[in-house]
């Protein structure tokens, strides 16, 4: 009678009726309350329908009646791991284990229970005596290739999948391991395959689809990113991962609010989140705010201290502050837990100066290019950047120039820089906006006195200027803004005809001048809100330099001169985190740099007379009091020595001359060129008559 009816129940359990099995089960257990089977089998029955809490007691209580059941052990072990009862869980795999120690699944089921515990020697052991027991057994060859990728044996990890999947090709976990282990070997197109094949197996897979989610975004392809995130969180509205992914996406396109936006969303959902915590952080290091980044990615850290990335960006926004000694202890805590990310080592130099040939961090670098394996692109390129700058320090300028160049040539290979259309923009620049252009629209705009706009190459000094003029109390320095660029196309958008810059001054009605001033000025607010005068050392705003001064006329322009090849040399020797494409190529450099030094020679000649302010880098170094009152007479400043201890000002500085300038005056970048002289040949010819 009661094997009848547990072959009753279990026809209808396993065509879905579970309420009938359910039925039959309890008439069971009426009869024979103590009936462990039936137990089971309506623990098996809770457990499918969703009641877990409910299949786990049903389950206890058959092996409290009879412990000795290996079937009953090794269920509830993984019911209590969906619960997140990850001891309980390995506390009853291991009994199964001892009831049927040559059970592969048992084995497999124990694995993955350690690997939750991050036990990863014991999940690995088990997973090899499964394997030994059971050499096709496909899942637990899916299962091990996770616990080797976390040992960095990578090579092996892939084999188990591919063996897995040669068993049996509908594995999606196999699928999206294979991904995982290929994202490590920075190989995002070939994972990204794997993640989709994942998903054509079981569609909507929450893991998988938050991997294909990364997988997009290390290839840059952040519109299908952002897509797969929607699709993502249509699917689970409560993904924290979809938010985070989608929030890393938004910020490698600069788009900050946005990534501000749905970081927050993912904070809603898990305050604690250390990931989210970490991208938070990165929105208030780009928002100019690195006290509070430093307080976000320490909260970060007090969730999950071994979270590598996070003391990177802390070793960041210390350094803009100038806490330089603390950036590098939060550098060496990320390297000791990632010391494969070489990207690291391009910050810490920034934050040092390289006095010994036997310095630890120069040692491990040299180590690393020099080992038997093969780095990937981007990890040599941060190397070669890194002992760009090390060699300079130490003086060893050959090897200096070597690694530069080298680091130069990946980055010019994947960089994204289209010479003719920037040369033909300076051009087209020149043509429209004429001395005519300049007259018919001279006289209107805003008469804002706010703005100090410091202009020039990258390099040239303008972080210098700034910090001089922001060590002045009625100035706040805003740092390299992108306002100007932002409200033009803002301004544009808001117009019927849409036509690009510069061809708009030819065609634009003067009074309109003033609606593009007004978003500027609205824009740089939330940067300087509380201070009279405020600077914006965004170097590039000189293609936009008629539009500037016409539409805010009492606005003053710093344009600061360096010696030419002093500044593309230093140019060509910095790995820019923002897209300035053009200086990883010697001879693009040079043709770059004409073209700017004459539409610079262009706006001399079409703007009114007191424009621009040329201030030679040269001549500060110099004669810095000279030059300081010479800038702040010409900005409408009173006189204030303090400006003259510029290396004392304690505010953020966000720029690749962040240690130059808590420096005071010097003179060892003068002329530095000299240095490097016999390797510069492409540049100096392109640069011709401007060399000196």
């Amino acid at each position: 009678m009661a094997q009848d009816l547990l072959k009753t129940a279990e026809a209808h359990y396993q065509a879905g009726r579970l309420a009938e099995a359910e039925t039959v089960l309890r008439q069971l257990l009426q009869q024979q309350p103590q009936h462990t089977e039936a137990l089971h089998a309506l623990g098996l029955v809770a457990f499918r329908a969703g009641k877990i809490e409910a299949a786990v007691q049903l389950i206890e209580q058959a092996l409290i009646i009879d412990a000795n059941n290996a079937l009953h052990q090794r269920n509830i072990a993984a019911m209590y791991r969906q619960t997140g009862k990850f001891d309980k869980a390995i506390e009853h795999g291991k009994a199964a284990l001892r009831l049927k120690p040559d059970h592969p699944m048992t084995l497999n089921n124990l694995g993955v229970a350690y690997f939750d515990v991050r036990d990863f020697a014991s999940s690995l052991a088990s997973y090899n005596q499964a394997i030994v027991l059971d050499p096709r057994y496909s899942e637990a060859l899916s299962n091990r290739a996770n616990v080797l990728r976390h040992f960095g044996r990578l090579d092996e990890a892939e084999a188990d999948c591919r063996l897995a999947l040669e068993i049996n090709p509908k594995n999606w976990e196999a699928h999206n391991n294979l991904g995982g282990v290929m994202r490590q070997q920075e190989r995002p197109a070939e994972a990204e395959q794997e993640f989709r094949l994942a998903l054509a197996v079981k569609a909507n897979d929450r893991d998988a689809m938050h991997n294909l989610i990364l997988a997009l975004q290390e290839q840059k392809k952040y519109a299908e990113g952002l897509a797969a995130a929607e699709q993502a969180l249509q699917a689970y509205p409560d993904s924290a991962d979809a938010l985070c992914i989608a929030g890393a996406i938004y910020l490698e396109m600069n788009n900050v609010p946005a990534a501000q936006r749905v970081i927050n969303q993912s904070l809603a959902i898990n305050p604690d989140r250390a990931e989210s915590q970490n991208l938070l952080g990165r929105v208030y290091f780009e928002s100019s705010q690195p006290e509070k980044a430093v307080e976000t990615f320490e909260r970060a850290l007090a969730v999950d201290a071994t979270y590598g990335d996070a003391y990177n960006n802390l070793g960041s926004a210390l350094r803009e502050l100038g806490r330089f000694d603390e950036a590098v202890a939060a550098y060496d805590k990320c390297l000791a837990l990632m010391p494969a990310n070489s990207g690291v080592y391009a910050n810490l130099v920034d934050a040092k100066t390289f006095r010994d040939s036997d310095d630890r961090h120069l040692v491990a670098m040299e180590r690393a290019v020099a080992g038997p394996s093969a780095l990937s692109d981007e990890r040599q390129m941060y190397l070669r950047f890194a002992l760009g700058k090390a060699y300079d320090d130490l003086q060893r300028y050959d090897e200096a120039f070597d690694n530069l160049a080298q680091g130069c040539a990946i980055k010019r290979r994947s960089a994204i820089y289209n010479e003719a259309e920037t040369l033909r923009l300076v051009e087209r620049i020149k043509s429209v906006v004429t001395s005519g252009v300049v007259e018919r629209l001279q006289g209107h705009g805003v008469a804002s006195e706010q703005p100090i706009f410091i202009i020039g190459m990258p390099r040239s000094g303008t972080t210098l200027i700034e910090q001089v003029i922001a060590s002045h109390p009625s100035v706040k320095g805003a740092g390299e803004l992108r306002e100007v660029n932002d409200a033009l196309g803002e301004f544009r958008m808001g117009r019927a005809s849409r036509t690009p810059y510069p061809e708009l001054m030819g065609e634009l009605p003067p009074p309109e001048l003033a609606k593009f001033a007004q978003r500027y000025l609205e824009r740089a607010a939330r940067h300087a809100p509380a201070s009279a005068r405020f600077t914006d050392k965004m170097p590039s705003n000189f293609f936009y330099l008629g539009l500037i001064r016409l539409a805010m006329p009492k606005a003053k322009v710093i344009h600061v001169n360096r010696n030419p090849v002093d500044t593309c040399l230093s140019c060509h020797s910095k790995l820019f985190s923002g897209e300035v494409n053009y200086t990883y190529d010697l001879s693009e450099l040079g043709r770059y740099y004409r073209a700017y030094h004459g539409l610079m020679q262009h706006w001399r000649t079409v703007l009114p007379t007191g424009s621009i302010l040329d201030v030679q880098y040269e001549d500060v170094v110099s004669d810095i009091e000279t030059q300081a009152k010479r800038i702040l007479d010409y900005c409408g400043l009173s006189w204030d020595a303090r400006v003259l201890d510029f290396h004392l000002n304690e505010r953020p500085i966000k720029t690749a001359s962040t240690a130059q300038v808590r420096q005071p005056i010097y003179s060892s970048s003068m002329e530095r060129w000299r240095n490097y002289e016999k390797h510069l040949g492409p540049l100096l010819g392109e640069l011709g008559d401007l060399a000196r």
